[in-house]
């Protein structure tokens, strides 16, 4: 019995580890985005701040352990065995949860996560007992720790719309104090302001955070607290007399260091506040287990957990080793930076592609508030309101300005006020999401600052209430999963578990195949929006040159994989076809930024480029058309070509290689002169293609095909007709751009 009971406590560890990956690309990014997106300090500055503020904050989350043991529900009304049912549960729905949310780059909260998955997985327990003794649904109170269950579901919903209200409150008071031009203001103001920063950050973390910390002695508590009031004050006058001296014998940017402090304090913040959602589960398991092999005589079936009552203190190597694998993850996870840049797109400053569409609710709140701001206006003297928006005009691009989402300012204000709450809620020992916190202080702070403009604001809404329902959705998930996976193991013991334990795996290795092909295009945004920094007229022969080279390459792979059967074949030119047209997009994509290289006067210029562009997309969407339907007809096992139809898309294989040929023989050597052959080989494939349909058509009535072949055939040649059309425009396209840069 032992054994069995070793096997789920190695178990949770090892899914302890996996979760501690998972949650941290979520969550650990919530300190990240204010200090990448302002550009405060280079990359690995920032990364090196926070993982110390980790490091540090992870010996402090001691006390808030205490969540994951009786925090949702009373130990000491259930077994041994069945404490162990609902831990695996939990730490299983967690993984599974929390790694398609990463995937989906959406942030989501690992508290509400991990209360939910207790809740349901407690109350399908508590069922079963209460089945099994006679009970009724009644006196589920027993076993559910419902009072205090509600206090945190309470604290998290409350503290949503607090981070946002403040956020906002403080990002508008801080702006019209400092405006965007803040060089004036801040060599009057910086160094109080600063000082108020990092005293309240100092008092917030260090004393409030000391309660949960596993080294800090009982008397040390107990000055600190009789002393808080002088600690504040010297913190604040200290700091500010400090930042001031700074400020007059250098050129110390104190914005820069209050959001490198505020990156510290919110990463320590962090893994105080949420490290027990992440091992706090399996440390309450291995708690159990020990009280269970300090018993002799016990049995899992009889032993009540009442030992999970009382105050454990956990070991500091374990909150040690807990927050070294988050900070490996930190500097490793892809998945981490997609959920970053969600919430950076949704509080840039400046325009920008934007994410989400726009929905009706959206455009209802944007119109009904044009017309508040109007009789605000309408009622407010035009002074008073002039005098504000001079506050908030934002520095032209060429101003001292550069590619960053927002300016530190606001960067200073999400970080100082998300540690702050989120450290108020560790010292009142309620774990307040610190997703929701960090993501609701940034909206609130970019709303405040005009951040959300008429070109934005739809969609920016949409996406943030996307965001909060899939925090409802996460509640709802979280809850029914975590409640019939511990309804399987405890119905199914050693087997559900093995079976439970695969399917996480293979659902985690699914996702993260699924992250790499959604990261694709944003890799390749970045790559080919580096390529054109220099050389835009290289870039787009280049373009031109490597898109003719993918079609010749994939439209022969495409007729060859479909003659032959080759499934394999397929499938791989399919995963190729798809990265030509993410290609395409993110030339597209890049359209803004590859004029705004271009001279002011060149017009017809970026409307030439503009055109060869759409047409190189068309190429793409034409190779998607043909390349997918032959596939499908393939992996479905239909009926292979029969000899004729081999032979006539062979031939029309080759005479679209030449005509292909033929354009890059042009374009590389800039002879449009010979324009004229090209149109003559092109009117040969058109003619062939009418050709081939209508010998498809005959085959048809012939009854010598079936449907199926017909269609597959119809919709290729059809398609191919299509990209020699494009082919030859593009060709154009090309010969119009390069001549009006020549002139």
């Amino acid at each position: 019995m032992e054994t069995f009971y070793i096997f789920i406590i190695v178990i949770l560890f090892l899914l302890a580890i996996s979760d501690l990956i998972v949650g941290v690309s979520n969550d650990a990014v919530n300190f990240l985005n204010s200090a990448i997106g302002s550009n405060a300090a280079p990359f690995r500055a920032i990364m090196v701040v926070a993982a110390a503020g980790i490091i540090v904050g992870a010996t402090f989350s001691s006390g808030m352990m205490e969540v994951a043991r009786k925090g949702i529900m009373h130990p000491d009304q259930f077994y041994f065995s069945e404490i162990m049912m609902i831990f695996l549960a939990v730490m299983m729905t967690d993984i599974i949860l929390l790694d398609l949310y990463n995937t989906l780059g959406l942030p989501t909260s690992t508290t509400v996560s991990i209360v939910f998955e207790l809740l349901g997985a407690s109350v399908a327990l508590s069922i079963i007992k209460m089945k099994h003794l006679g009970q009724s649904f009644a006196e589920i109170g027993q076993y559910i720790n419902s009072e205090k269950a509600l206090a945190i579901i309470s604290g998290i919903l409350i503290s949503v719309i607090i981070a946002f209200s403040v956020g906002a409150i403080v990002q508008f008071l801080s702006r019209l104090l400092f405006s965007f031009n803040y060089q004036k203001s801040y060599k009057r103001f910086g160094a109080m302001f600063g000082g108020l920063a990092i005293s309240a950050i100092t008092f917030f973390m260090l004393i409030k955070g000391a309660k949960g910390s596993s080294f800090i002695t009982p008397d040390t508590l107990v000055w600190i607290k009789a002393n808080t009031p002088k600690i504040i004050l010297i913190s604040f006058f200290g700091w500010t007399i400090i930042l001031q001296v700074l400020m007059w014998i250098s050129k110390i940017n104190i914005f820069k260091l209050i959001v490198i402090v505020g990156t510290f304090s919110l990463a320590m913040a962090f893994a105080g506040n949420d490290l027990v959602n992440f091992i706090g589960v399996p440390l309450a398991g291995f708690e159990s287990f020990k009280t269970f092999l300090a018993d002799p005589l016990a049995q899992p079936d009889t032993l009540l957990m009442t030992a999970l009552q009382g105050k454990v203190k956990t070991p500091t190597i374990f909150l040690l080793i807990a927050g070294l694998i988050m900070v490996v993850t930190l500097w490793t996870s892809r998945k981490a930076k997609s959920v970053t840049k969600t919430t950076l797109d949704l509080s840039r400053q400046g325009e920008g592609d934007e994410r989400f569409n726009s929905t009706g609710i959206a455009r209802v709140i944007v119109r009904q508030s044009r017309k508040a701001t109007s009789l605000i206006n309408y009622v407010l003297p035009n002074k008073f309101i002039k005098a504000i928006e001079n506050r908030f005009e934002p520095l032209a691009q060429g101003q001292g300005t550069a590619a960053v989402s927002f300016d530190l300012v606001r960067a200073s204000v999400n970080l100082v006020v998300a540690a702050i709450l989120i450290a108020i809620g560790t010292s009142l020992k309620l774990p307040l999401s610190t997703t929701y916190v960090t993501f609701m202080v940034a909206m609130g702070s970019s709303l405040a600052d005009k951040a959300w403009g008429r070109e934005s604001a739809v969609y920016r809404i949409t996406g943030v209430m996307t965001v909060v329902a899939g925090w409802f959705v996460t509640a709802f998930f979280a809850f029914s999963a975590a409640f019939l996976i511990a309804l399987f193991l405890n119905w199914a013991g050693l087997f559900a578990i093995i079976v439970m334990v695969l399917i996480t795996a293979l659902l985690a290795f699914r996702t993260h195949i699924q992250h790499k092909r959604k990261n694709l295009d944003t890799d390749l945004d970045t790559e080919f929006s580096n390529q054109i920094e220099d050389d835009i007229l290289n870039s787009c022969k280049n373009n031109v040159v490597s898109g003719l080279d993918n079609v010749s390459i994939l439209y022969s792979s495409v007729i060859n994989g479909l003659i032959t059967e080759d499934r394999k074949q397929l499938k791989k030119v399919v995963k190729d076809i798809t990265v030509v047209n993410l290609h395409a997009k993110a030339l597209k994509d890049n359209i803004p930024k590859t004029l705004g290289k271009l001279p002011a006067e060149s017009i017809d210029t970026g409307h030439f480029y503009i055109q060869e562009l759409d047409y190189l997309r068309e190429v793409a969407h034409c190779l998607n058309f043909i390349g997918k339907p032959a596939y499908k007809h393939v992996d479905n096992n239909h009926k292979p070509l029969i000899s004729s139809q081999a032979v006539d898309l062979m031939h029309l294989s080759d005479q679209l290689q030449a005509y292909i040929e033929k354009i890059l023989h042009i374009v590389n050597s800039n002879s449009f002169d010979h324009l004229d052959e090209i149109i003559h080989a092109q009117q040969e494939i058109l003619d062939l293609t009418d050709q081939y349909r209508k010998k498809q058509l005959k085959r048809l009535k012939s009854e010598e095909v079936g449907t199926r072949n017909s269609m597959l055939i119809i919709g290729l040649l059809h398609e191919t007709r299509n990209l020699t059309l494009h082919l030859i425009n593009l060709a154009k396209s090309h010969r119009d751009f390069i001549l009006s840069q020549s002139n």
